[in-house]
């Protein structure tokens, strides 16, 4: 961890980005749990709970392209500031819902939210690349994602218990109160200047020539939808999660419910379910590392890893039969995700020029999103519709992530297979 340590220390800028990051995190994941307890309340069905996370995921793949192109045109730093300043308020509103007849608001207000994190989240991306030097790109993806799993784990199993204990509209607030630190963080980042010129064209211009470009260089367009295509398999998971906590794994502790005034063990068990996610999250990526070394060639194998982890995990998610067993591979399933996650970004940053930066990570959000929209919305409809129980829809979906972690490995060995044959240059893999 000293190294971690010593990058912090040394680094004012990124120290800045990642206090601005670790206080924003904390307050999403209250925003989730408290989100997913008012559904709950509201319409306890496996499209309406489907629905939320559709309404936080599509509105970053339809946002995303333009988001992109301004994150090449402007300034980034103030692109993250008033999207923290607009999600503030916009959280806040998120009191005023009451009664079922305005679930439709609470909708509403996510997606807006969302919007605002779609010019956030690529402008992020980008201006890490800009702060930290090359060598050290790895080190700050793997304490990103660390940072993005502590505060999954602490946020989580806070945001469950004040959930239950002081209501959602506390959790609002805080998340709320988040934004407004992790916009004062992010003032203070001084950026050095751009390296290259912002695009000459225009709007859609900006955005056909940065799609050309994912198009010219095949290896990049893969690595940027290594995420894409993770998603499609694990974000299912969001959905059925809810329903694993709150019907199957409930706690039932009646004197510790009682002692803590909890009437919902189901919002507690998704807390601890979130937990061991962050747990897995954020250490699976530092002992892969550890592992396998910084080295691009050894920073794919991480991803092929990543992939047969994820469909493991999920694969055991609907086999087990004991909460115990759930977290176990609920902490494998999520060593491969934070692996695919951290890996696929640091290759990015590594080998994509600062002009087009933006735009190739506001693609990858873009596919990200909608891959994970699909695989949540089928995810509902399953549970409502197919006739199978939570465990036999989740076994099926490990299946399916058995088979994209296949169709990887064919495509990183044939890539390999390829490099050592021409040799291609400028990839040193």
């Amino acid at each position: 961890m000293n190294e971690y340590i010593t990058l912090l220390r040394q680094n004012r800028n990124y120290r800045y980005l990642w206090l601005g990051n670790v206080i924003s995190l904390l307050g999403d994941w209250f925003n989730l749990i408290a989100s997913a307890e008012l559904i709950t309340n509201l319409s306890d069905t496996g499209v309406a709970i489907g629905s939320l996370f559709l309404a936080r995921f599509l509105p970053l793949f339809l946002v995303s392209p333009l988001a992109g192109v301004l994150a090449d045109r402007f300034s980034r730093r103030t692109i993250m500031i008033w999207s923290d300043l607009l999600r503030a308020g916009t959280v806040l509103c998120f009191l005023f819902i009451r009664s079922p007849q305005q679930l439709w608001l609470l909708y509403a207000l996510t997606v807006l939210q969302f919007v605002l994190s779609a010019f956030f989240t690529p402008a992020r991306s980008a201006i890490i690349a800009n702060v930290v030097p090359q060598k050290e790109l790895v080190a700050a993806n793997a304490l990103d994602s660390f940072t993005w799993s502590t505060m999954l784990a602490v946020g989580s199993f806070l945001g469950g218990l004040a959930t239950a204990v002081f209501g959602a509209n506390t959790a609002f607030i805080l998340d709320a109160t988040t934004f407004l630190l992790s916009a004062f963080w992010i003032s203070r980042v001084a950026l050095p200047p751009r390296r290259a010129k912002a695009p000459a064209g225009g709007g859609w211009f900006d955005f056909i020539d940065g799609f050309r470009y994912l198009l010219s260089v095949p290896f990049i367009l893969a690595i940027s939808l290594v995420k894409g295509a993770g998603s499609l398999v694990w974000g299912s998971i969001n959905v059925l999660e809810v329903t694993f906590a709150n019907q199957i794994y409930a706690l039932n502790m009646p004197a510790l419910q009682q002692a803590l005034r909890i009437e919902n063990g189901g919002t507690a068990t998704l807390g601890i379910i979130y937990m061991i996610s962050g747990i897995g999250t954020g250490l699976g990526p530092l002992l892969v590392r550890r592992w396998l070394g910084d080295a691009k060639a050894r920073l794919l194998w991480g991803i092929t890893i990543g992939f047969f982890l994820m469909a493991a995990g999920i694969t055991g998610l609907g086999l087990v039969t004991t909460l115990p067993l759930f977290l176990l591979m609920t902490f494998i399933r999520t060593i491969g995700t934070g692996t695919l996650w951290v890996f696929s970004a640091a290759l990015l940053q590594t080998i994509v020029p600062d002009r087009y930066r933006g735009r190739v990570f506001a693609f990858e959000f873009a596919v990200l999103t909608l891959t994970q929209s699909i695989s949540i919305m089928g995810a509902g409809f399953a549970q409502d519709n197919s006739g199978l129980s939570p465990q036999q829809i989740t076994v099926r979906v490990g299946l399916f992530g058995l088979v994209v972690a296949t169709i990887w490995l064919a495509f990183h060995v044939r890539h390999l297979l390829t490099a050592r044959r021409a040799a291609l240059p400028g990839q040193g893999l």
